[in-house]
């Protein structure tokens, strides 16, 4: 009798546990659906703003663009400097985090609420930036600060809730809950020990679900009917992963800070004047834009529609143009993603590669998103599974694997190191090296086994 007696409350605090667990993965699920509709709201509106700006002074970006930049650089190195950039390397280097202190630097919800707000000011003034990274690091910071206030602790289930809030996250931005899925195994936990438990599985369907309830059954970009044409037509399976491997892993060979070569004193100069090289890479954006009449700000959305509708609004050149803007956006060290500009890259493969015999322009399109995303994060799973959903387009699951498989490939030839990783390596040095330096310039100890 008394062995039951001990055992009882022991039997309670343990389901007690074991529910308030469940409620901040499923609750903070919801949090995060909500809040990715929101901001996604916000920057349609934001970069509508803008477009009326151009259809009243195409000229403006000269002006509107450089200033935008610069204040944006500012904030962002004076105020928030862990709001650089798309979001995602922040999460996968707070995953990887062994410090309490440290990872709550990352996750704050002033710094995600700061990286929601200077990623609407870049779509404002036009940067060729997207939400979608943005949104996985404020959907990590959401839940992870939810299943702290519940008292959540841990290791494993402090990464579970990182990992269910940015795959949640891609889920809502995207309304592909299994892109979600696939984009939380593939790209946030490969470099460290996480099961994918059936909780993180919930959260990040509770996500998608959220949106598909708000919005509807829908697809980003409408239901593409791409075909895959017999004979010579599949030769636009290599074409694609050559062209999306080559400009995928040149891409980041761009934007990785270096040290060494022309790249490394272009990293230099940004280093010492943040601002004035923030203004210099909206200036040349601006540029670029009038170059391209106007088609290279934003995300992109609307040229790649287009494209995917095999009725493009651009010519051959808006695929250079839009990648030389995703390059000043990104080495301006604004806040804001790359996902929605890279499958407008990828879209724009189809002009080009139209002179192969039997390319369904459709196809050859789609094939282009996965293959360029997949040359840039190296996820080739993910960059399937999202072009797939965001098309519904599954008669293409075969051809777009075999594509982006080879494009993630020939990137690595280019590019070694994963972008996103190798970015969320430089944050935990940086962090390192800060936390080691106290106020009055001695060197204290980080507590590296420290508990979450």
């Amino acid at each position: 009798m008394a062995d039951l007696k001990t055992a009882t409350p022991s039997s309670s605090t343990s389901y007690w546990r074991e529910w308030r667990q469940r409620l901040a993965f499923w609750i903070g699920a919801l949090l995060v659906g909500l809040t990715a509709l929101a901001f996604a709201w916000l920057a349609d509106a934001a970069f509508a703003s803008f477009r009326c700006l151009l259809e009243w002074a195409p000229w403006s970006p000269l002006l509107i663009t450089p200033f935008g930049f610069a204040l944006l650089a500012w904030l962002t190195q004076r105020w928030f400097e862990n709001a650089k950039g798309s979001g995602i390397p922040q999460v996968i280097a707070a995953l990887e985090m062994p410090s309490r202190r440290l990872r709550a630097r990352l996750l704050s919800l002033p710094v995600a609420a700061a990286r929601m707000s200077l990623t609407l000011g870049a779509l404002l003034v036009g940067g060729s930036v997207g939400r979608e990274g943005p949104t996985v690091h404020i959907g990590a910071a959401v839940l992870y600060a939810f299943g702290r206030q519940l008292g959540l602790h841990g290791r494993r289930t402090i990464a579970g809730l990182i990992l269910a809030g940015g795959a949640a996250g891609i889920a809502a931005a995207f309304n592909t809950p299994l892109a979600g899925v696939v984009f939380a195994i593939e790209e946030l936990s490969r470099t460290f020990e996480q099961r994918f438990s059936g909780l993180v599985l919930t959260a990040v369907l509770i996500g998608g679900v959220v949106t598909l309830g708000l919005m509807g059954h829908y697809a980003y970009f409408g239901e593409i009917g791409g075909r895959m044409p017999t004979g010579w037509g599949w030769s636009v399976v290599p074409a694609c992963a050559a062209l999306g491997g080559l400009l995928g892993g040149f891409y980041a060979k761009l934007v990785l800070p270096t040290d060494h070569g022309i790249l490394g004193r272009v990293c230099g100069l940004r280093s010492r004047y943040p601002v004035r090289f923030a203004a210099l890479c909206g200036f040349t954006l601006a540029i670029l834009g009038l170059v391209s009449g106007n088609h290279v700000f934003g995300t992109g959305y609307e040229e790649t529609r287009a494209l995917l509708g095999a009725q493009p609004v651009t010519d051959p050149s808006f695929l250079l143009w839009k990648f030389l803007a995703n390059v000043v956006s990104y080495l301006s060290g604004i806040p804001g993603g790359l996902f929605s500009p890279s499958l407008s890259i990828g879209a724009a493969f189809a002009p080009l590669l139209s002179l192969i015999p039997d390319v369904d322009p459709q196809a050859c399109a789609l094939l282009g998103m996965g293959a360029y995303l997949a040359g840039v994060t190296r996820s080739p799973l993910t960059a399937s599974v999202i072009v797939l959903e965001l098309t519904h387009s599954p008669d293409l699951a075969i051809p777009m694997l075999a594509t982006t498989l080879m494009a993630t490939a020939i990137s690595g030839w280019i590019s070694p190191v994963s972008l996103y990783h190798a970015l969320a390596r430089q944050i935990i040095d940086k962090l390192h090296a800060s936390g080691r330096e106290s106020n009055d310039g001695t060197v204290t100890q980080i507590q590296l086994n420290e508990k979450p």
